[in-house]
């Protein structure tokens, strides 16, 4: 017996930050996989047309956006309305990690503002603008992409352990706000995933982000599953869902491995 593969985005409009590479690029092609029309927001204009090209003009399109500019965000928001008609999808993805030194007597004020700038201002003011066109509608669902860093701390630098537990206190609050208008607002929090960002910022290749920080064996974490996450509160299955914080980390956070018994 064969399936049919159901849509589950079919006729809606999404606007994903940080789209042209990483967990940005396989959200937008997994979402227009499932019927929605997608625009890309990205200060990479090369890559994020390229990845416009693949999933076709009618499908995708690009608009350059620095999502710590306010202007940008507005833009990019205000031309998914203009093309699109409506916004049903804010995907708030855009992100950076910063210098990997956690010594905080070496850390710049100006790097620290920097990366809160870019994860959590930018998660602000996409909030805020995909807000502005949802209300009227009186639905809408807003995602931000954290992290596990978002729960926990020592695994990443001050700045970037602030920004991601920022974005989660900003979405619960959010959330609270905007349910009367039936908005749903939510976060996804992935473990280590092996893009350009995490390679560089580690400095580890694929095999090493695969191993040495998991706990979760016989399963590697990759862009499509924080995608198929993403998806998950994106769609009406998670019609009831807001204010929640979805960690996709194969049970990273729950343990000390230097303090188990199941070692």
């Amino acid at each position: 017996m064969t399936s049919t593969f159901v849509r589950r985005l079919e006729g809606k409009v999404a606007l994903i930050t940080g789209a042209a590479s990483g967990i940005g690029e396989s959200t937008a092609r997994l979402f227009s996989k499932h019927g929605a029309k997608v625009l890309i927001a990205d200060i990479k204009d090369d890559s994020g047309k390229k990845v416009c090209e693949d999933l076709g003009q009618s499908s995708a399109s690009f608009v350059h956006c620095d999502v710590t500019k306010e202007s940008d965000v507005e833009m990019a928001v205000n031309t998914a309305v203009a093309k699109y008609g409506k916004l049903d999808i804010m995907h708030n993805n855009a992100g950076i990690a910063g210098i990997a030194n956690p010594n905080i007597l070496e850390n710049e004020i100006s790097e620290f503002e920097k990366v809160i700038s870019v994860n959590l201002k930018g998660a602000f003011l996409g909030a805020k603008h995909a807000a502005r066109v949802m209300i009227p509608n009186r639905r809408g669902n807003i995602i931000t992409t954290a992290s596990i860093c978002s729960t926990i701390g020592g695994v990443a630098s001050h700045a970037y352990t602030s920004s991601k537990h920022g974005v989660v206190g900003l979405t619960r609050n959010i959330a609270v706000e905007l349910g009367k208008y039936g908005i749903r607002v939510n976060c996804v929090s992935p473990h280590l995933v092996a893009t350009p960002l995490a390679r560089d910022f580690f400095k580890l290749d694929d095999e090493g982000c695969h191993g040495v920080y998991s706990n979760l064996k016989g399963a590697v974490l990759k862009p499509e599953d924080v995608s198929e996450a993403a998806l998950f509160l994106a769609s009406d299955e998670s019609k009831y869902v807001s204010g929640h914080n979805l960690l996709v980390d194969g049970g990273f956070t729950i343990v000390n491995p230097k303090f188990c018994m199941f070692e």
